[in-house]
């Protein structure tokens, strides 16, 4: 009977150890799965590392574009944000990851798949619902979430065994990035009250030290979805990084969050999303002037939905499949261009413009060419009233000779 087991590998504290715990624990000869989803790590030395820390084979997978493409855009067109604040880059890539994780294991003939997350985090659901959702039959590992160690001996365990690891004593972010953004956590930052160091950042600079002359850029959109950047063409993996870049350097894309886990805590996280805030704030405004307001609000519901699915791991589902048929079809006519102005921490949209636009100057201006019959507004406003008045009138809510309101038990 096969003895591998599948391990998704970062190169972190908490997989690196796990290379040498699951060995020593339960005889496992351990794959070590690295996906690369845009992280800045050089692949080919976290392939090396997991080498030289006890694994048996070392497999990078390059799924930027596949990040992209079928898991950012998708929720990019729904406007995914969780509690709308977060734009959710680690909560999108991890479906991905258990997806190829699980390739892995069925062709490997693997026995497990095991995974770095702690159980105090949302990364262990993820995870598993995912591998459960597309390999029922196979069995799942959580290291992390078995040694009871917290992170300091984790540390001390790594330390003991010459396993190197990115962190050190007293020193202990735990770091996730991905090309739709970049999280940090635990530390002084576990202290809500305390205001972020200037060493957790590394995508975006101080608002206060950004450039002093704003930036303006101009994102063009082919139903939902940015096509061109300053009316360069650019494929997905591209614009992005060049947003990245760019709302970076001027500040844009940080989050201070206290957010509620999935698994029942309150956790402070802080999140650098520079191209995830431009877009997601350049894709809003542009369904502004193409989406009827009927659309638009239902559409906010789905939204509201899409984010908690994503964040809860529920992608693999067939209520998430559902939803993004909807979405799609919201889509059709979310093609423009928007242009945004970057400056000292903002995003500001500036113009926008649709061939599908549902703004019509000649019923919004007030000055010559105004076509709108302000007579209607009358008979409308009869119409559209004519219930509050008639209840008004037959059952009193308030009288105003005394200022009182009727409680409902009489006056």
């Amino acid at each position: 009977m096969s003895n591998k087991v599948v391990l998704a590998y970062s190169g972190g504290l908490d997989t690196s150890v796990a290379i040498r715990w699951l060995k020593e624990t339960y005889g496992y000869n351990v794959i070590a799965v690295t996906i690369d989803v845009g992280s800045e790590k050089d692949s080919s030395a976290v392939k090396e590392k997991a080498l030289q820390v006890g694994a048996i084979k070392a497999i990078v997978v390059d799924a930027k574009k596949t990040f992209v493409n079928d898991y950012i855009f998708p929720a990019l067109k729904a406007g995914a944000i969780y509690e709308n604040i977060y734009p959710m880059a680690t909560s999108l890539a991890r479906p991905l990851i258990a997806k190829i994780l699980t390739e892995v294991a069925l062709k490997e003939e693997a026995i497990a798949i095991a995974h770095g997350c702690t159980g105090k985090g949302n990364d262990q659901v993820r995870f598993e619902v995912a591998i459960n959702a597309l390999a029922p039959k196979v069995k799942i590992v959580a290291p992390a979430r078995e040694w009871g160690m917290t992170r300091e001996e984790t540390i001390q365990y790594a330390e003991k065994y010459s396993i190197p690891v990115p962190v050190k004593s007293g020193h202990a972010y735990s770091v996730d990035e991905n090309i739709w953004g970049r999280s940090v956590e635990c530390g002084v930052l576990e202290d809500p009250w305390i205001e972020p160091p200037a060493e957790v950042y590394a995508w975006t600079k101080s608002p206060a030290e950004a450039p002093d002359q704003p930036a303006y850029c101009e994102i063009t959109f082919e139903k939902g979805v940015p096509v061109a950047l300053d009316g360069k063409a650019m494929d997905g993996l591209e614009l992005i990084n060049a947003l990245n870049e760019l709302a970076g350097l001027h500040g844009v894309g940080r989050i201070d969050h206290v957010e509620n886990r999935l698994v029942g805590i309150k956790s402070r996280e802080i999140y650098e999303a520079p191209a995830a805030v431009t877009l997601l704030t350049a894709h809003q405004a542009l369904e502004d002037m193409t989406l009827a307001k009927d659309q638009a609000r239902f559409k906010l519901k789905v939204t509201h939905e899409f984010s908690d699915i994503i964040y809860n791991g529920l992608w693999f589902t067939a209520n998430r499949l559902d939803l993004s048929a909807y979405v799609d079809s919201t889509q059709r006519l979310v093609s423009g261009t928007v242009r945004i102005k970057l400056s000292k921490g903002n995003c500001i949209v500036v113009g926008r413009k649709s061939p599908h636009s549902l703004y019509a100057h000649n019923l919004a201006t007030y000055e010559k060419g105004d076509q709108f019959d302000q007579s209607s507004a009358a008979g409308f406003i009869y119409i559209f009233g004519l219930p509050v008045k008639t209840q008004a009138t037959l059952q009193p809510l308030y009288d105003m000779t005394t200022e009182k309101q009727d409680k409902g038990n009489g006056k």
